[in-house]
């Protein structure tokens, strides 16, 4: 298994002054705007199952 992904950017102010939380696996800390998150990553969407596609056809 390879290292987490760490967010480049805080989701609610910008700031890149970020660092992983003690609160659990995925939390982080913005110092600009001392806002705690949590990240999770859920899964891959398929095509067919709301994710999206080239193939598809806007009309």
């Amino acid at each position: 298994m390879s290292e987490r992904a760490a967010p480049f950017f805080c989701p609610y102010c910008g700031e890149e002054d970020l660092r992983p939380s003690e609160a659990g696996h995925g939390a982080w800390e913005c110092h600009g705007c001392r806002r705690a998150f949590q990240l999770k990553f859920l899964g891959l969407l398929s095509p067919t199952n709301g994710g999206t596609s080239h193939e598809q056809h806007r009309d």
